[in-house]
């Protein structure tokens, strides 16, 4: 993957830094695997805001992702299409019956590719196996936390996990934010990191990019009300005391895991801070 920066035409291209979607080979979706999705603005079933600071967005459709990767057999990689829903690219694949599936992509997958699913297969890019089939120090993705749930772990774009020991019905796995923690060997995970690697490095260029995102613009806490927030309040420029939200919960370093949390036993090493 690579960006590129912008010629400062106008003010919102000054800082502008794009995707060149490289990688991307077609800009529609499979019919069959999509499907419409509603917004909430931030309110709940009975109109009331629940979420601050949502609203708007440019309209888009669903695509329907296979996080379980459960049919056994082989299939080649059709395209990579971008999508709007999350910050990794995804790869539309043919089973040898036809069927096809969106999957996550995973850097370096191309068309043409053929990716497999199963025990028996190579540990290479885009294959998808149990974690007591791999090779110690594989890098890993879009990882299972129980047999069959299908994948909740480095899903997000550029992120991965890697397999460093495996013990029993255990394997441990270095997490993406550097917390180490054990999972059954029985669970599932795609060798290789996610694709999009450089996405942390894009600058949207403009307050407008945020808001055809679904993001409307934030007030910061300090400058609000003593009604509005446990921050607000004061005259000219006041510190807001200590940094909380605003049910008053303390934020920076506040430790707010419960202690007896039933699976901290499977947690090794917490993650860096």
């Amino acid at each position: 993957m690579s960006v590129r920066k912008l010629k400062p035409t106008t003010p919102g291209q000054r800082f502008r830094i794009v995707n060149n979607f490289d990688q991307v080979t077609t800009s529609k979706p499979e019919k069959s695997l999509t499907k419409g999705i509603s917004k909430s603005g931030g309110r709940n079933n009975t109109g009331k805001m629940t979420m601050r600071f949502i609203g708007g967005g440019h309209k888009k459709k669903y695509r329907i992702i296979d996080f379980k990767r459960d049919k056994a057999g082989s299939a080649e990689v059709l395209s990579i299409e971008y999508d709007p829903n999350r910050t990794a690219f995804i790869a539309l694949v043919q089973y040898q019956d036809g069927e096809k599936r969106y999957i996550v992509a995973t850097n370096g997958l191309k068309v043409g590719q053929t990716i497999h699913n199963g025990d028996e297969t190579a540990p290479d890019a885009g294959n998808c196996m149990k974690l007591k089939n791999m090779p110690l120090g594989t890098v890993v993705s879009c990882i299972e936390l129980r047999p069959g749930q299908g994948a909740i772990m480095a899903r997000s774009a550029g992120s991965y996990g890697q397999l460093i020991a495996r013990e029993g019905k255990y394997a441990t796995i270095k997490m993406p934010s550097s917390e180490i923690r054990l999972v059954l060997v029985e669970c599932r995970a795609t060798i290789g990191a996610v694709s999009n690697s450089d996405h942390q490095t894009e600058v949207s260029g403009k307050a407008g990019r945020t808001r055809w995102k679904g993001t409307r613009p934030r007030t910061r806490s300090m400058v609000m009300n003593p009604v509005d927030h446990p921050m607000g309040g004061g005259e000219g420029r006041a510190t807001g005391g200590i940094p909380r939200n605003k049910n008053g919960v303390p934020a920076k370093g506040y430790k707010t895991r419960y202690k007896k949390k039933a699976s901290n036993k499977y947690i090794i090493e917490r993650r860096k801070k």
